[in-house]
């Protein structure tokens, strides 16, 4: 069994029905990559993962929990952080004031911001702030206000804030949405450092097929909420089925 397991999960918004028994598993220390031309149901699967929908039938279990309607917290709780389209920074503060907040994150979802005086262990938390910034390449801006910040440099910010969690899993939303190609290509490399030293497991849902084909171990290919094919990069490239579902046509 994979550490995310997806099983018959479907969907409907009245006379839509955006996902359809939809099956996946995600193998522990890979990047699974799920894919689909607009409207397939990525979002609306993602969201399922998080909580924010509930299937109409269907489980998603993580290491044997069930993700239905989890909160927030919950969802770190487990071992489950989020990357969001927008990077989801506080703007008002700084790089370093940012993870931070990020290291001083309970588990049950409250914030210990104390002033550091009355925090036992602050070296350890400045500690490890700093490194999860050394991790992401940002440790030279740690200084600056995070809203002057370049799209590729908030997105590693959140990277940082995300990795001061100690993920086991971290779904991606098109993580390099906006950018300009420079910050994509560095985003990719950013995440395959991530994966490479942490082995972490990655979901990812991205329209840009050289970040999908830069980064994935499998992919899932959906088309109109059902899952069409699911292999290796190198066989879903040229796969009838996935031209047929982008283009319209087999070829």
């Amino acid at each position: 069994m994979g550490i995310l397991e997806v099983k018959d999960v479907s969907k409907r918004f009245g006379g839509l029905k955006a996902l359809s028994d939809v099956n996946l598993s995600v193998e522990e220390g890979t990047v699974h990559a799920i894919i689909g031309p607009n409207g397939a149901g990525k979002s609306t699967l993602l969201n399922c993962f998080v909580g924010k929908l509930i299937p109409d039938t269907g489980s998603v279990m993580f290491e044997g929990h069930s993700l239905l309607g989890i909160k927030p917290h919950q969802i770190n709780q487990l071992g489950v952080s989020r990357v969001f389209q927008t990077p989801e920074i506080f703007s008002e503060l700084t790089v370093f004031e940012n993870v931070m907040i990020a290291c001083f994150a309970k588990r049950d979802g409250s914030f210990r911001l104390q002033p550091f005086k009355t925090v036992e262990n602050e070296t350890d938390i400045v500690e490890k702030a700093e490194q999860m910034l050394v991790d992401v390449s940002m440790i030279e801006k740690r200084d600056m206000h995070s809203a002057s910040l370049s799209r590729g440099d908030k997105r590693r910010l959140e990277m940082a804030m995300c990795l001061a969690q100690d993920p086991k899993l971290l779904l991606l939303d098109e993580p390099t949405a906006g950018m300009a190609r420079a910050d994509t290509n560095n985003t990719i490399e950013l995440l395959k450092d991530i994966q490479k030293q942490r082995g972490i497991t990655m979901a990812i849902i991205e329209h840009d097929m050289h970040v999908v084909f830069s980064l994935a171990d499998r992919i899932t290919v959906l088309a109109q909420g059902t899952p069409i094919v699911e292999d290796v990069p190198e066989k879903i490239k040229g796969h009838p089925k996935v031209q047929e579902a982008y283009l319209g046509t087999a070829h």
